[in-house]
């Protein structure tokens, strides 16, 4: 099977890096890290010594792991007193992902796995999980056609009138049908999203906690991001910003709709983003410099006037123009200042560039590409332009 195949590769590739960093084993506990590992999110724990077969103890369910998972040593979880004859030995140097495991939980293994020297692996785990296989290529893509396919009916569905939050929900719903899972799953802490956000006119221009360009005011102080109940305004932008996961993957588009006319500035705001794709996107080839490409895209902005409204309301303008994404929304590599690694083929970035403009709202394009080595590969394939509605 694919999978299986799959996950001896993931395995191997992470056993070379333990042998690289001179660490014993691992232990792999996070959900998703353990669903790209052993190819089952139950809960559990994944042993991955430097060399030979892994091991993995499941709490719960045992039953649903067995038949999920590509790893052939698979037992129920076992008491704490046993734990410590079971992985590694006293005296090891055992990785683990300390920017998502709780203090807590690292108390508990200090008091379970004693002897043992804790070393954090999350570099090691987020640049093996940067570079995607064929597989994951594929299910990406998969994911972008099927949203595609709700941006498509958007003309279908709007009527004047409605509320973002009632355009939101119908919208939401065309793509559960069509399989999206619906968990957007982010590794940064603190940051949370539903689906994806949908904001019309001046709700574009509320700031809020989420990294990224355009917040939206929410329903509540409590979930403070995306639709609200208020009515779409016409001759204003719409952006619809959406999320799709299929097996695990997240696709990332964004579309502008527009109910009625379109501003001059508004156009050429989109214009300005459409450049701005067309030309870091012909640059996504292996060994581009990704903080290089992040100063092109600001270069471009400002150019055309508009560097000051360049992915947020100025002042509190998000910091990258493109992030990676798979099974998390927020992976390696960012297309950041800062962040000067140059890109590896089949990494996927989602390249978004956004402009917040004053009186008239959000404009910008979202789509998602694989590195290649002929320029970016296009992962969403949903047409770019402005789609006007009734108003």
């Amino acid at each position: 099977m694919p999978i299986q195949s799959e996950c001896r590769n993931r395995i191997a590739n992470l056993q070379r890096q333990l042998e690289r960093k001179e660490l014993d084993g691992a232990l792999v506990i996070y959900p998703i890290d353990l669903y790209y590992f052993a190819a089952t999110r139950q809960n559990g724990m994944l042993w991955v010594p430097q060399s030979g077969e892994p091991l993995l103890l499941i709490r719960k369910s045992l039953t649903r792991a067995r038949q999920e998972s590509c790893i052939t040593e698979l037992r129920p979880f076992p008491s704490s007193r046993e734990l410590s004859g079971l992985l590694g030995r006293p005296g090891q140097k055992v990785g683990v992902t300390f920017d998502v495991l709780p203090a807590a939980q690292l108390d508990y293994l200090k008091k379970v796995l004693p002897e043992r020297e804790f070393v954090d692996i999350s570099g090691i785990n987020r640049n093996l999980r940067a570079v995607k296989s064929a597989l994951e290529v594929a299910r990406i893509r998969h994911a972008g056609e099927q949203l595609s396919k709700v941006f498509a009916q958007v003309p279908d569905f709007y009527t004047p009138g409605m509320r973002e939050l009632d355009l939101a929900a119908e919208f939401e719903s065309r793509s559960r049908k069509l399989g999206s899972e619906g968990y957007v799953r982010m590794r940064a802490y603190n940051q949370e999203l539903f689906q994806g956000l949908l904001v019309s006119g001046g709700s574009a221009n509320q700031p809020g906690f989420f990294d990224g360009a355009v917040t939206g005011c929410g329903l509540s102080a409590a979930s403070p991001h995306g639709a609200s109940t208020a009515v779409i305004a016409p001759n204003l932008p719409l952006m619809v910003d959406y999320t799709a996961v299929h097996d695990g993957y997240i696709v990332d588009m964004t579309r502008i709709f527009v109910p009625g006319n379109i501003h001059p500035e508004v156009q050429h705001a989109f214009d300005t983003a459409l450049k701005i794709q067309r030309q870091v996107t012909a640059a996504l080839r292996p060994g581009a410099v990704a903080s290089e490409l992040f100063d092109l895209a600001c270069g471009i902005a400002a150019e055309a006037g508009l560097g000051d409204c360049f992915m947020g309301v100025p002042g509190e303008q998000a910091k990258f123009v493109g992030h990676g994404v798979g099974l998390e929304l927020d992976e390696m590599p960012v297309l950041a200042k800062g962040f000067d690694v140059p890109l590896q083929e089949n990494q996927t970035i989602a390249i978004e560039p956004k402009f917040l403009l004053a009186g008239h709202g959000v404009v910008g394009i979202e789509n998602t590409w694989a590195v290649g080595p002929e320029g970016g590969i296009r992962l969403s394939p949903a047409d770019d332009a402005i789609v006007t509605l009734p108003t």
